[in-house]
């Protein structure tokens, strides 16, 4: 499987510097004014962590006991489900989309117009994918009468409108997002055309961009930007409405370690859960669980690099037998079938798809005994780690070397921003592209890791807070002269 990297990740005059990592037990929450709206605006972006299920984006439930309320999520096809309905609460209006969500490694900005006296039917529901409007639908119904309003901030039922999560019926049972999400906008003052909150990039015009906005947000209206780390419902909170409205949001389940620098305008990493893998993901991919039996392969980064200096870390949470693997992969590799489906093919092992490349595509680096495997043959390389360490990982894709340090140590005495002590992989991944992968060696499922690529651990706190010589990043450790974290900003410089 090649890298996919995101079709709105070039550096823009417009950065957006935080989003907020939901992970299907958080959401944001705030009860309505108890109004009905003719217009409205709601534009955001998303990053996708998990496929297959309902994750809902936005909703309220609805008072009446056999209606459906608002709601916006992705069903279990990956295909984007929205519900309205009008301010008698006897109508619902609703789009399916006929396009499918699966690119978990992308940005999408969703942006959706309510212009209720619209003199044309079709235009007075509007969905907006990546600032081009959506035109085939699986199912489509729009208010047929003029004047139509929508009743998703009326709380004749006292329900909260949430951010993160939805329902779509009026049973209590509730979808929750599992990725990330930014630059939310909501306005009920007026329906605003997606150019108000984005624009095609001057020099590569295919690529959607996000850009200031300058709104009416209008009572029930909100901005968030989750720049703030708090979890009370105030200005100093992750839920916190910066339109200038104080309409903040309430926060569950959501900590500073959710706040991460992922954005739309600098994607970072994570891993890619679109392989087959009997592993779990959680924390926006970046905390990964073994599988508890085999086969036990993993995954790949979301994205390769042909050249640079890559800096990230591994936090090994739990794991008394150290089972975890790090490894290096190449684009062989990384298009291979069937990984996760035979036990030898792995990182550094010897499985029968790789063909005749097993010594020549991945290598593994074992985190328990310090050793580097390649073509299933094991080399002395440190000491290794476990329970409670800090792994560092320097890869030098320029002069085809790697270094895997514990706590701030490298192994071997290496020294990655003097290119000494490193561990040569030049004739052992022999391809362009370099992947990070992450596996087991064997069926054992209390391994659990936290990856940290720049944009922040998964579920570690951060207490040292160093960044590259760019800026970009949020580690435990100093980051090696030279390397840089994995994201997008610094792929268009260094990779």
């Amino acid at each position: 499987m090649p890298s996919i990297l995101s079709a709105n990740t070039l550096s823009s005059g417009y950065d957006v510097d935080n989003s907020a990592r939901l992970s299907g037990n958080s959401y944001l929450s705030k009860t309505p004014s108890n109004a009905n709206y003719l217009h409205a605006t709601f534009s955001f972006w998303i990053k996708r962590s998990k496929l297959g299920t309902t994750q809902g984006l936005f909703g309220r439930k609805a008072s009446n006991s056999t209606a459906h309320g608002t709601f916006c999520h992705f069903g279990s096809s990956d295909q984007l489900l929205i519900n309205f309905r009008n301010s008698g609460g006897t109508s619902r209006y609703y789009i399916i989309t006929h396009r499918l969500f699966r690119d978990i490694s992308a940005w999408y900005h969703i942006h959706i117009v309510i212009d209720g006296d619209n003199g044309t039917q079709a235009d007075r529901i509007q969905l907006y994918i990546n600032g081009v409007r959506e035109t085939a639908f699986d199912l489509l119904n729009t208010p047929s009468a003029n004047n139509y309003e929508i009743s998703t901030f009326n709380n004749d039922g006292g329900t909260d409108f949430t951010v993160g999560r939805s329902l779509r019926s009026q049973v209590d049972t509730f979808y929750n997002f599992e990725g990330y999400i930014a630059e939310f906008h909501c306005s009920v003052a007026a329906a605003y055309p997606p150019t108000e909150f984005g624009e095609f990039d001057s020099d590569s015009p295919s690529i959607w961009k996000p850009k200031k906005a300058d709104i009416t947000y209008g009572n029930d209206g909100f901005y968030l930007e989750f720049k703030e780390t708090g979890t009370s419902q105030n200005s100093s909170g992750i839920g916190a409405d910066t339109s200038g409205e104080d309409h903040h949001y309430a926060v569950t389940n959501l900590a500073a370690t959710d706040q991460s620098t992922d954005t739309c305008t600098n994607n970072g990493c994570t891993w890619n859960t679109l392989y087959r893998s009997g592993a779990t993901f959680t924390e926006g991919n970046l905390v990964y669980q073994a599988p508890g039996s085999n086969p036990v392969f993993g995954s790949l980064t979301t994205f390769g690099v042909s050249a640079g200096k890559w800096y990230a870390e591994c936090k090994y949470h739990a794991g008394s037998n150290h089972y975890g693997v790090l490894g290096v992969a190449d684009e062989v590799f990384a298009t291979l079938t069937d990984l996760g489906s035979a036990t030898n093919t792995d990182l550094g092992k010897t499985g029968a798809a790789l063909g005749s490349h097993p010594s020549t595509c991945t290598v593994a680096y074992v985190i328990n005994t310090g050793k580097v495997r390649n073509n299933n043959n094991n080399q002395n390389y440190g000491s290794g780690g476990g329970d409670g360490d800090i792994i560092n990982i320097a890869l030098d894709r320029d002069n085809r070397k790697v270094y895997f340090g514990i706590n701030g140590t490298y192994e071997n005495s290496g020294d990655p921003a003097a290119g000494s002590n490193g561990f040569d992989i030049s004739s052992q991944v022999s391809g362009n592209e370099y992947f990070l992968g992450v596996t087991n060696d064997t069926g054992a499922s209390e391994t659990v890791l936290d990856f940290n690529f720049g944009g922040g651990f998964g579920q570690t706190a951060v207490s040292s807070a160093n960044a590259d010589a760019n800026g970009h990043g949020n580690f435990e450790y100093a980051v090696p002269s030279g390397f840089f974290a994995w994201n997008t900003k610094n792929l268009a410089e260094q990779g």
